[in-house]
């Protein structure tokens, strides 16, 4: 009886054990629901001329110029108190004419190649003349005048630059920069730089700019992609003493907010004319090789700078005919179809690309008549011209640049505002 008894218990003990486990079993095995988390939005980047508490009470009582184009706008918000609440708005708004509505006591403005407006061709003459809508002069510093005369700064306690720049040595602002900042040196007047982000700024690469090759295209020993703003630009140019016998600005940088050089940026303007978005942005480092040859980058068509070719690369699909338009009159083959290839799948770059080059040099019928002497500025060196009639490869060629980098990102790393 009692062995009858510790049988039944023992079956009972192994029934609940049993289902004691099952549902752990059940349990483990459940598909549980991921916890949902909130996106978290990235802070708004906020240029220099959006950091307006730093640099209003600097302009205040003095008598100011603006080195600007139609690259200098500014989101700004304004309050306005109505009945039931506070209605905020933001609109973009240009630098002339917001400082205009402070009550900064501007008096001249200088504009820089293609003009103040942006509309010029490359290399265009662009003539002083009188701002529209503020009734404010305006300065070329284009030309003969790429740099302000004694007599243009007289007047001036305070300078204020603000241009958007692109990245690439051989885009020319960095080179009004350079003047801008010798001529405030001179004449002992202080320069605020209002700091804008660099869309190329993740890529550091090229050759290096030899000083014997020196132009108003590339002035500084850096190569093509030089990964800075324009505002860490100006602070190694006045650090290694670029300017005229070493001598020295005093250079005010109002930094961006919320940015870092892996940030990407989308310009809200157009830098110049044959930069129309961010594709050609991020190409132009890379095709305006092309300007120093006979290969043409699509100037005079609505896709400049992410295209490329020529009336004698018949054997490609792709065609486009260039004509003329805003930012280029007289465009590279003007009315002549082009055959070529269309870069405009491509949104952006990890490094100057060298393939394009070499793929346009190989298949030239007469490589005799690809270079023009405008190439060895753009480049900074002879090498290059020279290793691709050698025949050497992009592995090759990238090479020779590593030493002249490494030197360059020490140099770079002195004056570096951003992470």
């Amino acid at each position: 009886m009692v062995s009858l008894l510790r049988l039944k218990n023992t079956f009972l003990l192994l029934a609940i054990l049993l289902f004691s486990c099952g549902n752990n079993l059940a349990a483990d095995n459940k598909t549980t629901t991921p916890i949902k988390s909130e996106t978290v939005k990235a802070p708004q980047i906020r240029t220099g001329a959006e950091n307006i508490e730093a640099y209003l009470p600097l302009l205040k009582d003095k008598k100011v110029g603006v080195v600007t184009n139609q690259t200098g706008i500014l989101q700004h918000t304004t309050t306005q108190r109505m009945q039931g609440g506070v209605l905020s708005t933001s609109e973009n708004i240009h630098l002339v004419d917001f400082l205009l509505s402070k009550h900064i006591h501007l008096t001249k403005i200088f504009a820089p190649e293609h003009g103040f407006r942006g509309t010029a061709d490359a290399g265009e003459h662009i003539k002083n003349g009188k701002d529209i809508t503020t009734g404010l002069p305006i300065i070329s510093l284009y030309g003969n005048n790429k740099k302000p005369t004694d007599k243009q700064l007289e007047g001036l306690d305070v300078l204020v630059f603000d241009l958007q720049d692109v990245g690439a040595r051989f885009y020319t602002y960095i080179s009004t920069l350079h003047y801008v900042m010798e001529a405030c040196a001179e004449n002992n007047i202080p320069l605020i730089v209002l700091d804008r982000p660099n869309p190329n700024a993740h890529i550091i690469d090229g050759p290096v700019l030899e000083k014997e090759n020196k132009s108003f295209v590339g002035m500084h020993p850096v190569p093509v992609l030089y990964g800075m703003t324009i505002g860490e630009y100006g602070k190694m140019i006045n650090g290694e003493k670029w300017l005229t016998n070493g001598i020295q600005c005093n250079l005010t940088v109002i930094p961006c907010k919320n940015y870092t050089h892996n940030s990407t940026y989308s310009l809200p303007v157009k830098p110049s004319p044959n930069l129309p978005n961010d594709r050609a942005i991020a190409l132009y480092p890379s095709l305006c090789f092309f300007e120093g040859t006979n290969v043409s980058v699509g100037r005079g068509t609505n896709i400049q700078f992410q295209v490329y070719g020529a009336p004698y690369f018949s054997d490609t699909k792709f065609e486009f005919t260039p004509g003329p338009n805003e930012g280029a009159k007289n465009p590279k083959y003007n009315g002549t179809r082009c055959y070529g290839y269309n870069l405009t799948g491509i949104n952006r770059l990890e490094k100057l690309e060298l393939k394009w080059l070499l793929n346009a040099y190989n298949i030239t019928p007469d490589k005799s008549e690809f270079f023009i002497s405008f190439f060895t500025k753009l480049a900074g060196t002879k090498k290059l011209q020279q290793q691709i009639k050698q025949g050497l490869s992009e592995e090759a060629i990238r090479a020779s640049w590593t030493k002249d980098l490494n030197s360059f990102k020490l140099t770079r790393n002195k004056y570096l505002i951003y992470d």
